[in-house]
């Protein structure tokens, strides 16, 4: 069976891809590590799945990356968290971040910590596992620059757009229950 792009990279990566049933469905980021642009939403959000045996899949501008504002000042004094990209399978699950729908962590990711209190995130170094709120969600209506939304988390761009994901969630969730398998690659992991 042909993938579709993302999907054949994430394949050809090692990691599982989700092709049986209608609706089952394949969430997957990339990261723009090719030219990123510090505080902006030039990554991408996408969700693949199979209706009527052809594949459907969706790209929403998003980001991957803490917004500059926590680049600064961290939380934490170990830095902010930059999720490293990989494949967490049920690590997410619908629910609300900051009282708004959202796709949730409840399983253990992996990141990095920026510490350096700089305007350019560093995906680099040790990295540690654990449950650190790398949830899925919205910014604003339809926002300019990461800023405060992202202090880790994978943002939508534009709240229409997270409505449209969560939606198609939603119908997943109905048939095959309500955790999600989580998947990051870089840009520079796909072809030209």
């Amino acid at each position: 069976m042909l993938l579709p792009e993302p999907l054949a990279t994430v394949e050809r990566l090692g990691h599982k891809v989700f092709t049986h049933g209608e609706y089952n469905v394949n969430i997957v980021a990339i990261r723009n590590d090719i030219y990123p642009e510090p505080n902006t939403f030039d990554d991408w959000i996408t969700v693949t799945y199979r209706l009527q045996r052809k594949w459907v899949c969706f790209w929403y501008p998003a980001t991957t990356d803490p917004g500059l504002h926590w680049l600064l000042k961290p939380m934490r004094l170990d830095g902010t968290a930059i999720l490293k990209a990989g494949q967490y399978r049920g690590s997410h699950q619908l629910g609300l971040h900051k009282g708004k729908p959202a796709l949730v962590q409840i399983g253990e990711v992996e990141i990095y910590r920026d510490g350096n209190r700089d305007e350019e995130m560093e995906p680099v170094g040790k990295t540690t596992k654990g449950y650190y709120g790398i949830n899925v969600h919205r910014a604003g209506r339809d926002s300019d620059l990461v800023n405060k939304w992202s202090a880790g988390c994978m943002v939508f761009k534009s709240s229409h757009h997270a409505d449209d994901f969560l939606t198609i969630c939603e119908q997943s969730a109905e048939l095959y229950g309500d955790t999600f398998t989580l998947t990051l690659i870089r840009a520079s992991d796909m072809p030209a």
